[in-house]
């Protein structure tokens, strides 16, 4: 046919050649190829690419124009438009290209159903075997851990309408898909900016780890949360260097080679570890060191990998510092020191007051605390963060206030609290004492209170201990009596 003056030139159009199926028994049987077919098809192991089950071609193409029924999976979509040759491009279906892709993509279609029910299985599994552990015990603390990945990665198979799942889990890092497309990150992987605008982002909830979506198969270094929650301990020596031949000349981390001549990658030393990192795993960060501050009371920042700095961030507020025993001449050489312990010791005398006063508990006063918890368990363990405080001034004042506001509560606001304190027995003279007071003594038997220079200058027994010795004596005189016939 010639085409019309001055008009478009007509496409021809293939026509589909529709096999003739004679009788019904030859459509039965054609019918019934193509359901088995479709079964091995549906059954068949993603990531085996082999050769197409016998008569996937024709049996395919006598299906093409029925319509699949209404929620059928991308799976079912995907094998709709294949070619009626098995060979060919129809060879690698788009389902086969996407996996070998990334195979931490999320299965779809048939692949979903199992995994989810295993995964429910295991975590039954593992929750009975939580409950039959010793308490507290370490395979017990690991166990909870492994649950908590395994609802994780539940959670994120079960989120089929996500392009990008918003929850990973790779090597116990916990990773969230960022939300943000406006602040321009460094990827912790490959040492290249992130751009938020075009790309895909993970941020480790544990670790603070960062790095690209197609960078989370390559991550190899697991999460330094766990290491701080099976492990909460420093290194304490000053930069412990052992030298590059003790590396095999590769960097600490990734095994890359490293020399100190830059060539073929500069070798970088962290001040904590004493170890020797590539410039990708060594940014030159800056942080704190804790042996150089307990040891020489010296916090100038120094350079630490990358791996280390996540670390020293994680345990910088974590009270894991018993000064008294790595380095107990820092109190006769630092002043401030000398002055927080003391803080401490009387914050500690007020906390029986508060835990058995109705006002104080209704106001939350030891809230003031909430982010030294430890200041009201103990005097003794100190974190890093207190230290650095320490040695600004900071922290000093601010617990010079709570004190102030802590001893006014006991000493002028409350009746309650004012009733719970003591008079000198020794000299019977002078106000209501309290523990707290710094011009007075505590009995350590009895936790009597005196005047100080009461209690020193009186050599002989506390009188509250002497009369509560007597009175043992008198029960068990009358408890002996009252025995015999």
């Amino acid at each position: 046919m010639s085409p019309p003056p001055g008009g478009p030139v007509p496409v021809p159009v293939p026509v589909r050649a529709v096999p003739r199926v004679a009788g019904s028994a030859s459509r039965k049987a054609m019918a019934y190829d193509e359901r088995l077919a479709r079964f091995r098809q549906a059954h068949l192991n993603p990531f085996n690419k082999g050769p197409e089950p016998p008569g996937g071609g024709g049996g395919g193409e006598a299906g093409e124009d029925e319509p699949l029924p209404p929620g059928a999976p991308p799976l079912d979509a995907a094998r709709r438009h294949e070619p009626d040759q098995g060979g060919g491009e129809g060879s690698e279906r788009p389902m086969d290209l996407g996996l070998a892709e990334d195979h931490f993509s999320r299965p779809v279609g048939l692949i979903l159903a199992p995994d989810v029910q295993q995964l429910r299985r295991a975590i039954e599994e593992c929750r009975r075997a939580i409950l039959a552990l010793p308490e507290h015990s370490e395979r017990q603390k690991d166990a909870v851990v492994r649950l908590i990945h395994l609802r994780l990665k539940l959670q994120e198979l079960q989120d089929p309408d996500e392009e990008e799942p918003n929850i990973r889990v790779v090597l116990e890092h916990r990773f969230y898909k960022e939300k943000s497309k406006s602040v321009k990150q460094m990827c912790d992987k490959c040492s290249t900016i992130i751009w938020g605008l075009i790309q895909t982002w993970y941020t480790c909830t544990g670790c603070y780890y960062r790095c690209h979506s197609k960078c989370l198969p390559l991550v190899t270094k697991p999460c330094v949360r766990s290491k701080v929650s099976h492990q909460a301990e420093y290194q304490l020596s000053i930069c412990p260097e052992s030298g590059l031949d003790s590396q095999d000349y590769r960097c600490a981390e990734c095994r890359a080679p490293i020399a100190l001549r830059g060539v073929p990658s500069e070798a970088r030393q962290c001040d904590y570890t004493g170890l020797y990192y590539c410039s990708s795993c060594h940014w030159n960060d800056l942080a704190v060191v804790p042996a150089r501050a307990i040891h020489n009371w010296d916090f100038e920042p120094r350079k630490v990998s990358r791996c280390s700095m996540r670390y020293l961030a994680l345990m910088v507020s974590r009270p894991v510092l018993k000064l008294r025993e790595i380095n107990p001449l820092l109190f006769n050489y630092v002043e401030e020191l000398v002055e927080i312990r003391k803080l401490r010791q009387d914050i500690l005398l007020m906390k029986p007051y508060f835990i058995t006063c109705k006002e104080a508990m209704e106001a939350r006063l030891l809230l003031q605390l909430q982010d030294r918890q430890h200041f009201v368990e103990n005097d003794e363990m100190y974190s890093l963060q207190d230290l650095i405080d320490i040695e600004a001034g900071r922290l000093s004042c601010s617990l010079t206030e709570i004190h102030t506001l802590f001893a006014k509560h006991i000493k002028l606001d409350c009746e309650r609290c004012q009733a719970k304190g003591f008079v000198c027995e020794l000299c019977k003279e002078g106000d209501v004492l309290f523990p707290f007071d710094s011009h007075t003594s505590v009995c350590t038997d009895c936790s009597a209170v005196f005047h100080r220079d009461c209690y020193y200058d009186n050599s002989t027994t506390c009188p509250k201990c002497a009369r509560l010795s007597l009175r043992k004596q008198s029960l068990f005189q009358d408890s002996v009596a009252e025995a015999e016939p």
